[in-house]
């Protein structure tokens, strides 16, 4: 037992050294590129994410520029000269490192060619191609290349103690936790900026958004079950102990273990093949709770990583940002998304990014999947990916039918179906733009396949939106100062303790199609974020799903509830409202809210409601939008008395009872004055 436990110790130290001897390559290759540059040109353009007016606003070269995009993953100049021509400045080109489809579940095929060929070895005529494609039609083109850095198959067999080990002894897909792998997709990624900074396309790159996993979101592979029983997860994971705990001692008291060594212990099992209908107590199993924790932060850190190489090797002229953070419509830990705040204090990153919740109804809120007021809080822009389905979508099997799976029909029925009616669809994009505007952030129009926006109407509607950015980034002292009453708290790592592997917490967050139904505007927020709503006066606070509070964050609710007219507290098991510091009813069994249930909590909060007809409602940073849930008239009652602008058709109103009537799925946009 000495012996294996001094041979165990010297291979650790051992996998150390060669670790850092991979990073120290890799920062070498850093100043040996800088040194390069200051003898030549360096990146063309300066990007950055600035806080201004309020919330976090993309700058390139010193000018506040429109943060909408435009993406497809087969583009062709047809669909860039229909963009161009709505005055879409930034677009969005895939590239990518590993040679299979993005999606390892369903079997679709690559969307394109891979660069990388070998250690050291690139065919970069791929990214030329996207690149010419784009600025057949646009020449002065704003670019954010999505570099996705799975590693190609060659990697794979050439490196096969780097990808999971599964219990039958075979291996599947890369470990996240591979310090080899990062190191060489850390190079191949340094070597494309290398080039495109050498190449005529530097005068249009912009950023780079890292992506990696499943279908470029940092997601685990896996299928059923998760596992990874590879020795590059396990080194991390008592690396990552001992720089939780640093001495042993402290590490056998926190697992309740006198036997546990940092050379012997091991992550939990977060198979899913055992499940449980209950949430852990904090502390009730300590070793499964650190394994989701590191479990997560592994593709925080990577993130990280790979934005950090992007900042330092382009001199932090190029923005950076990833997917992350989907933990409103992502509960099960397996996935791995639950550090998100540990990015949110990632000085290297720039913008977060999420597509729209999947419900993608008529009549209900398409909301981010992540706590995006805690975004902002910190500086990240947030980044929505609109990939609204249209009447133009096609399948994929008829656009691009070399890319379809070769069994099953993953791509034919369900999410990738779109409206029937054309004038629903533009509706459906409105409601997309006026989020972004009502909440201060930006996205960019995903046209999947290509044709899905082809529609003189629909890309009016971006021209539009981003007219309006450009009409009101420097006028925050003219916008009305209205700002959300309701805010809720969540917790990001709720799932962490969910024995359900998500169905528990996916109940709870479920409320938040309430909410958006409710008739007013709410802001969400992360646990980690407290102490910061007292600064925010809100009128109602629910706390949905916080449970095991600190001594620290009772202080703070605490506190809050002197000063918030009305909280709520919801668990698994019961809902509790407060008046003020007073409580004032139970209620068991009610997890779930309906939106006109809210709206009596509102009331009791006087917060202002828009609409009793569950209509989405977004108002802020002087827009107010409605969404239509059902034909009809409407009476909306504002704060006051306002002077609105139709976006529309620019007719304008002052009133304090705004007159509606449209069918279902009819978005109005106005500008208050």
């Amino acid at each position: 037992m000495k012996f294996y436990t001094k041979f165990t110790q010297r291979k650790t130290r051992f996998s150390e050294v060669l670790n850092r001897w991979r990073l120290g390559a890799i920062l070498f290759s850093i100043l040996f590129v800088h040194k390069q540059k200051t003898e030549a040109q360096a990146f063309a353009n300066h990007s950055e994410v600035r806080q201004h007016n309020g919330v976090p606003t993309l700058f390139v070269n010193g000018k506040a520029v429109p943060p909408f995009a435009y993406m497809s993953y087969l583009g062709k100049a047809e669909y860039y000269g229909e963009m161009a021509e709505a005055g879409i400045e930034i677009y969005c080109l895939p590239a990518y490192m590993g040679d299979r489809g993005i999606n390892s579940r369903s079997g679709i095929k690559p969307f394109r060619p891979n660069f990388w060929k070998g250690i050291n070895a690139y065919d970069f005529s791929v990214i030329r191609d996207e690149f010419d494609e784009l600025l057949k039609v646009r020449e002065d083109a704003k670019v954010i290349i999505r570099i996705h850095l799975e590693p190609p198959v060659w990697w794979e067999q050439q490196n096969p103690e780097e990808l999971c080990l599964l219990p039958d002894g075979t291996r599947h897909r890369i470990s996240f936790s591979s310090q080899k792998w990062r190191a060489d997709a850390g190079k191949a990624l340094i070597d494309l900026l290398e080039w495109i900074r050498r190449s005529k396309y530097n005068q249009n790159l912009i950023g780079i958004h890292v992506a990696g996993g499943m279908t470029e979101e940092w997601f685990y592979h896996f299928n059923d079950h998760f596992h990874d029983l590879s020795q590059p997860r396990r080194e991390h994971y008592r690396n990552w102990l001992r720089n939780r705990y640093h001495h042993t001692d402290s590490l056998r008291k926190a697992w309740r273990d006198e036997t546990i060594t940092f050379e012997t212990a091991l992550p939990a099992d977060i198979s899913g093949q055992h499940s449980d209908n209950l949430i852990r107590q904090k502390g009730d199993h300590p070793q499964l709770d650190d394994t989701f924790e590191f479990h997560g932060q592994v593709m925080a850190q990577n993130i990280a990583y790979f934005t950090g190489l992007v900042k330092k090797a382009s001199d932090r002229r190029l923005l950076t940002g990833a997917f992350y953070g989907y933990h409103l419509f992502v509960h099960d830990p397996r996935w791995g998304h639950g550090s998100l705040y540990q990015l949110l204090n990632c000085p290297d990153l720039d913008y977060l990014s999420s597509p729209n919740d999947y419900r993608r109804e008529v009549g209900i809120d398409w909301l981010p999947m992540s706590a995006i007021r805690s975004v902002q809080l910190h500086g990240k822009l947030w980044l929505a990916e609109n990939d609204t389905r249209t009447a133009l979508t096609t399948l994929l099997r008829a656009r691009a039918p070399h890319v379809v799976p070769d069994q099953g029909d993953w791509y034919d029925k369900g999410v990738w179906l779109g409206p029937q009616d054309l004038s629903v669809s533009r509706e459906l994009l409105w409601k997309n733009a006026a989020r972004m505007l009502a909440y201060g952030y930006g996205g960019w129009w995903f046209d999947m396949w290509g044709g899905w926006f082809s529609d003189p109407e629909m890309r009016r509607i971006f021209s539009k939106t981003n007219e309006l950015y450009e009409e009101t980034i420097g006028k925050s002292s003219n916008i009305p100062d209205y700002t959300p009453e309701v805010a809720v708290i969540v917790d990001e790592k709720l799932a962490f303790r969910d024995g359900s592997y998500g169905r528990i917490t996916g109940n709870l967050l479920a409320n938040r199609y309430s909410l958006g139904s409710s008739g007013t505007p709410f802001d969400i927020y992360l646990r980690e974020d407290l102490k910061e709503l007292w600064k925010k006066k809100y009128k109602f606070i629910w706390y949905l799903g916080c449970y095991d509070l600190t001594p620290e964050e009772e202080k703070l609710i605490s506190e809050l509830r002197r000063q918030t007219p009305v909280s709520l507290h919801t668990n698994h098991h019961e809902s509790v409202l407060y008046e003020t510091t007073q409580m004032k009813q139970r209620f068991p069994d009610r997890i779930r809210w309906t939106p006109e249930q809210l709206r009596t909590v509102y009331n009791l909060a006087k917060v202002h409601i828009f609409s009793e007809q569950d209509d989405v409602i977004y108002a802020g940073r002087g827009w107010l939008a409605v969404h239509l849930a059902t034909d009809g008239r409407r009476e909306i009652t504002l704060p006051s008395e306002w002077k609105l602008i139709q976006v529309k058709d620019g007719k304008s109103v002052t009133t304090r009872k705004l007159l509606l009537e449209g069918r279902s799925a009819e978005t109005f946009l106005f500008r208050i004055e």
